[in-house]
């Protein structure tokens, strides 16, 4: 399996929920880290990203779609740019946003992942804004 396509995997089971399906594309001291978060967040281990993730899951039902791709083969990374429609679970209220995502490997796994987004839309989507 190529790289991108690790990538759009992974992105393919963030869109289905699927926690665990996202955790086979990771190594097992996955990062995770969300500059743009409030306050920002760098998460280690793939244990606690799957903690994480489930939380946030259980928060927003999104459907991602992949805009673009760039394999950068000297890096050993793959950027994607990527679209997400959905909502909040426990409210319906409509959530959409914007990513960049640069995925870094280690062998054939992704070793870390920094994950660029407007954080405004979500805050609103929970009234927070």
């Amino acid at each position: 399996m190529s790289r991108v396509d690790e990538v759009t995997g992974l992105l393919a089971a963030v869109g289905r929920g699927d926690v665990d399906g996202m955790a086979e594309h990771w190594t097992e001291d996955f990062v995770l880290e969300l500059p743009y978060a409030d306050p920002p967040l760098k998460i280690e281990g793939k244990e606690a990203v799957r903690a994480y993730l489930r939380q946030a899951l259980g928060t927003f039902a999104i459907e991602l779609s992949v805009t673009d791709t760039f394999a950068c083969p000297e890096r050993d990374a793959v950027v994607a740019e990527y679209v997400s429609e959905g909502h909040v679970t426990s409210t319906r209220k409509p959530y959409a946003n914007r990513y960049i995502g640069v995925f870094l490997f280690r062998g054939d796994k992704i070793h870390r992942q920094r994950e660029f987004y407007n954080p405004l839309p979500a805050a609103r989507a929970l009234d927070l804004a």
